[in-house]
Parts: C-alpha cells; structure tokens; sequence
C-alpha cells in the first residue's frame, strides 16, 4: 500500500505522479495531481490469450465527474450522462499522440479511463490527463514506445507562456496550443490562433516540446521504479514468401490502378485486384489466413503509392507535390436559408449552412468549471453517402465532433463580436463528397456562407491540409492531400486562418516523429496553399454582403431608461407577453435597459420598438397627443394618449359650446386630438381638447 511518487516542477505548477495505492487491479493506475486539479488514469490490457486482432483496439475514455468542481448534476437523474463535448475531443486528444507508439503487430484490446476528481479552476484537465495517460501506459509493461509529454502554450507580446491559467484566446493571449510528442519528436498538435505568423507557430510547438522534457524524464523515473514485466506477446513476422507470392499476383496491376485518377473508378478497380489475390492466395489449401493477406497487400499498395512521390513521379491524382485541386464555389445555395455555399475541392464537397438567430438560442454549456452561453456553433456531418458507402445515421461520432471542433477554431478568431453582430449564429457543415480534408473544406465553406449570410467577419478564412511520405532521410511534403495519401502517409498536417496569418495549426504524426526542416516546409506550403485558396474564394465573395436575407431574421437594438423597464414588462409579465403577441417579435431587456427586439420581419420589429418607445415616453405638458376615448363619465371623458397612460378630459375642456352630457359629444373608442394641460405630483394628467388650434397636428 506504499505509493510511489514522484514531484517535479513544470512552470508556475507543481505536479505529483503516484502509483501503488489506487486502482492497483488495473495493470497500469496513475494518479496526477497537478497545483490540485488531480485526474486518475488507468490502463487494462485483455490478458485472454486469444489471436491478436490485425489492428491496434484502443479505447480511450476522458470524463469529469461534478463532485471534482464541488457540484451537483443537472437533469432529473442528477448523476451524469453521456460525454459531453469537450470529454469527447478531450479523449480524442489523448488518443492521437499515443497510439502511433504502440508497437507494431500488438493487437490486444487496451482500455485508458481518465477521471477528473478534484478540479482547480486555473488548471485545465487536459493536460494533467494526457501525462497520466502517459504515465499509466509506461507503468503497465505495454509494449509502448513512450513516455510522452504534453505541454499548453500561449503566446503574447513576443513571448511564450507555458501552461497558462485561462485557455482559449483572451487579451493575455492571443495563442492556446497543446503539444505532445517523445523525448526526440512532436507527435500531435492542437492550436487555435489569432492570426499568428507560421514562425510564432513554428516557435510555441518548439518552445512546448522543449518545456515538457521535465514531464518526460519523471514518468520514466516513475516507469523505473515500478519496473513491471512486460507483458508476454509474439508480434506476426513478416513472412518473405506470402510477400513475393503478392508482388507476384498483384504488383503490376496495383501500379495501373494507382494512376487511375478518379476515387471510385480507382477504388472498384483495387477491390477487383484484392478480391483475385485473396482467392488466389487465401483458399481453403492456403498455409496463409486472409488477414496476413490482406496485410501483404496493403504494404503492397503503401509502398508502390510512396516509392512514386519519392521518385519524383505525379502523385496519384497527376499533381505535383505543390498543387491544390481545382476548386468550384457557388454561394447563395439555398434559397430560404440565411446563408449558404458550396465549396468543391477535387473530390471532396462541402455543403455549408448559416442560421442566424438571438442570443436565446446561443447554446448553454454545462461544463465543468460552470455554465456558460455560446453563440457561435459549428457543426459537422459525415454522413455516410458522401464516400459511396452504407452506414448508420445517427448522433455525431467523435469523428465528427472532432472536425467540427477543428473548423470552428479555424474560424472563431476571425468571427465579430456580439456587440458588432448581435446574433446568435449556427454553422452546419454538410459533407457531400468526401476525398481527403473535408475539415478544411467546411473551414472554407463556412467562411463563405456567412459571408453569404451578411455576418460580417474580420476577414475571409480558408484551410488546407498538408501530409508526408518519409524514408529515411529522404522526404516529401505534400499539398492538399487525398484520402489515399492520407492512409498511406505518414502525417496529417492541418492548417486554417486568412491571409495575414494562422487560426488553428492541427498536426497528427503516424510516425516516431518530424523535424524542425519538415515542419517549416509543410508551413510554407500550407501558406501557399491558403492563399491560392484564398484568392479562388475571393473571386466569388471577398466580403459579407450588404444585405442580409430577407429570410433571416433582424435584430433591433436600443435603450431604455432602466426605471422604465417594469412598465415595459408589466404586471406578472402582461405587457412584454401582449407586445409578442401582437407583434409577433421576440423581446430580451438586460438590467441595464438595452432592449433587443427579434424579429422574422422587419416591419414586426418596427412595430414592437413604437410600442415600447410610446410605454416609455414621459408625458410633456403643452404637447399634443392623438388618443383614444378610453371611457366616458358624467364629468368628462378617459381618453389614452399613451400606452398605459391615461388622461382625463373634463365635460368644460371638451368643446367650445356648454357641453350637457358628454355622450353627445364622444363615444368610446373615438380617436381624438388632446392637449396636456397639467401632470400633477400623483401623475395625474389633465387634457384639453378645446386647446388644440385648428389644424395642430399630435407630437406623438
């Protein structure tokens, strides 16, 4: 029951591994404690000795328990539910950087469960969960090429923060970068920029790799201590002769299939070739079972493919290793939708929808640390047409949320602020066709349909996703890849901002890692791609449209006295209720008494600001008011020259002439001109129609 610990300083924070105590049925339990945010990570391996699979089955599930931030759950259970968003992109974070490290052929099913239990708000989770991930593999005796480390970078004034207190952009930051890689390399990337210079991005991914060798070193100090056998496993050897046998069945015709330039023409064509070979190769009498064919051919297939752009050769599309598929663009899609475009790279197509609405609709985030409100959402969807295929339609896969996350970063730097653009705004990207980086195509598609939409964003935001084939020494960086160039490569380098600069740099590492020399240059060609994009985009729409549609809804916004504010609303609400009714606007007041009318027409919310202008007027006596008779008494007429207010014209102020009753000169419901004569201390008004002259029009 002793634990072992292990203390170390990283910046401005203290962090604690241990190990020993907690979870000791897991095969790996790490417990980080980072300046009291404390996350407990454990790793458990299938220990059945039954046949690996031919693909690494991890599983990595992040989740925040409220107790961590001294809460309750929400909702009628009051215990918690599904993962949340951020849980979800969060085990997505951890998953990236650790499962190129596994070593190759090991095919047990492994499980990493990272729980939050004690939450310091200015500690951000992600962090301490991605080194107890870390910890926790490189205690178990998994065959694990670790231990990684993870940084949080921000960057202002010219310089580097590490691991700051609020993430996210704010006005001490204008960067919130995570890095994760070994001990000699980067392995992943996460960032969202306000428009930053690729040498500032370039300098944080350094700057960050460099600060957590501290990480690094006490997980192996850790690992060391513990000094747990690994556990027992044969990888597959490479047999030479399955692989001569496929060279020989299928290499020549791969090759051919591998220059046809269209995706499902090339696909029909591979599924043929595999199809021959796995009948010619794993019958009934074969020695070799259909999984170790299909592996032979697929190296097959990865070789032929790299060896090419290697060579020098047209990758395999007939593009060189610098240019961007033809682009097509049409805005204005749909015609009763806010806004919308179509964006058309090569083979992958994204349909993009804008929806504009009050900040009612802004989405209310129930996270850890508390609740908040965002009024700018971005979703994405892959459904499963867009590649030809069948599948399920259903909530999002974390697939999707992750690349709806990545477009939103690519853009959110560039978005307005609710008091430049007072609306609610929802961003769906529809994925039609899909051939490689469809994440940047919504990026670009969403810059254009709110541009379509009239939201009027800081500038015009496209993407661009870059890969690598390495041997060696010897490599090549390639523009906008494709769907096969992303399987068969070796990096997913993904890069989004408009001209001036970065937005979000997402980069994935299938390999030990990259150097500083293919970093620089996968930057430049990204910038060079952007641009090219860019420019494409801005031949169509350079900014957002004078206009909006008439189908998108209007905002009207401006102030009241706040004292005014309970006349506007009414006893129990009556009056702002009557005023949406009749309307048909949507009315939001804050304390301060800024009033934001909502409305589908215009005319709707004109109305709706006459009627409150008229609740909230102040009645100035010798102005001339046109009312109607409220009601009659024997002593003079009620007639109503303001919503809410009512005056009394007395029997000897209505005419000129002796007046006997007054029913023989008004009736209820009469509209009349009238003259305020006096308001007393009460707020009593007195009205006069006899001192209205002749032809004197009202003032109100």
């Amino acid at each position: 029951m002793t634990p072992i610990r292990k203390t170390f300083q990283y910046g401005d924070q203290t962090v604690t591994l241990e190990t020993g105590e907690i979870a000791r049925q897991a095969d790996g339990a790490v417990l980080v404690n980072v300046d009291d945010t404390v996350v407990l990570v454990t790793v458990v391996v299938d220990k059945r000795a039954t046949e690996m699979k031919d693909f690494l089955p991890l599983t990595i599930d992040y989740q925040e328990k409220t107790y961590a931030a001294g809460r309750i759950p929400g909702g009628f259970f009051r215990r918690e539910g599904r993962p949340s968003e951020s849980e979800i992109l969060t085990s997505r974070l951890i998953d990236r950087p650790v499962r190129p490290l596994f070593a190759k052929g090991f095919g047990r099913e492994v499980q990493v469960i990272a729980t939050v239990k004690s939450l310091n708000p200015a500690v951000n989770p992600e962090v301490p969960a991605m080194i107890g991930a870390s910890a926790a593999l490189s205690v178990a005796g998994l065959p694990f090429n670790g231990p990684i480390g993870a940084a949080r970078v921000g960057y202002k004034n010219g310089e580097y923060i590490l691991n700051p207190a609020v993430i996210g952009l704010t006005p001490d930051s204008d960067l919130d970068l995570i890095v994760a890689g070994t001990e000699g390399a980067v392995l992943m990337v996460e960032s969202e920029a306000r428009g930053l210079s690729e040498d500032v991005m370039l300098g944080a991914v350094l700057f960050g790799h460099e600060q957590m060798q501290v990480v690094i070193q006490a997980i192996k100090e850790l690992a060391a201590e513990v000094n747990k056998a690994p556990i027992e496993w044969e990888p597959v050897q490479a047999d030479p002769e399955l692989k001569a046998a496929v060279a020989e069945a299928c290499a020549d015709q791969l090759g051919e299939a591998y220059r046809i330039k269209d995706k499902m023409e090339r696909q029909a064509a591979l599924t043929e070739i595999r199809k021959a070979v796995f009948d010619q190769l794993a019958g009934e009498d074969s020695p070799w079972p259909q999984s170790l064919v299909y592996g032979a051919v697929e190296k097959l297939e990865k070789e032929i493919v790299r060896s090419r752009i290697l060579g020098g050769e047209p990758r395999i599309d007939g593009r060189d290793t610098i240019t961007v598929r033809p682009i097509s663009i049409r805005t204005g899609v749909l015609p009763r939708t806010h806004g919308s475009a179509l964006f058309t790279r090569g083979e992958t197509q994204a349909m993009v929808i804008t929806t504009l609405g009050t900040e009612r609709d802004s989405q209310i985030i129930d996270a850890l640390e508390g609740e908040r409100r965002e009024p700018f959402m971005l979703h994405y969807n892959f459904p499963p047409f867009c590649v030809g295929e069948l599948g399920r339609v259903g909530s999002p896969k974390r697939r999707e949320i992750g690349h709806g996350r990545l477009a939103k970063r690519g853009v959110l730097a560039s978005m307005p602020s609710l008091t430049e653009f007072p609306y609610s705004i929802r961003v769906v990207s529809e994925i039609t066709e899909s051939n490689g980086s469809s994440s940047m195509a919504s990026v670009c598609g969403t810059s254009l349909s709110l541009m379509d939409a009239g939201v009027p964003i800081k500038a015009p935001v496209a993407g661009v996703a870059m890969g690598l084939i390495k041997e060696g020494d010897q490599f090549a960086v390639l523009t906008d890849i494709m769907g096969d160039e992303d399987h068969l490569g070796d990096m997913d380098f993904k890069v989004a901002g408009p001209a001036e600069g970065i937005n979000a740099l997402q980069m994935d590492i299938k390999i030990d890692g990259i150097t500083r020399e293919i970093m620089e240059q996968a930057l430049a060609q990204a910038k060079d791609g952007r641009l090219h994009i860019l420019g494409e985009m801005n031949k169509v729409i350079d900014t957002h449209r004078a206009e909006m549609s008439e189908h998108a809804p209007r905002i009207i916004e401006f102030k009241i006295h706040p004292e005014k504010i309970r006349d506007v609303i009414g006893k129990g609400g009556a009056t702002i209720r009557a005023l949406t009714e009749e309307t048909g606007a949507t009315i939001d007041i804050n304390d301060d008494g800024l009033v934001k009318i909502f409305s589908v027409q215009k005319s709707a919310g004109e109305e709706a600001k006459k009627r409150i202008r008229l609740i909230t007027a102040d009645v100035e006596v010798g102005k001339v008011y046109e009312g109607k008779v409220a009601r009659l008494m024997d002593f003079g007429a009620f007639v109503t020259i303001l919503p809410g207010r009512d005056g009394l014209v007395h029997i000897s102020q209505i005419s000129d002439e002796r007046v006997e009753r007054v029913s023989d000169k008004l009736s209820e419901g009469d509209v009349v001109r009238v003259k305020v004569l006096e308001v007393d201390k009460q707020g009593r008004i007195r009205l006069s129609m006899k001192a209205v002259a002749e032809g004197e029009g009202p003032d109100a």
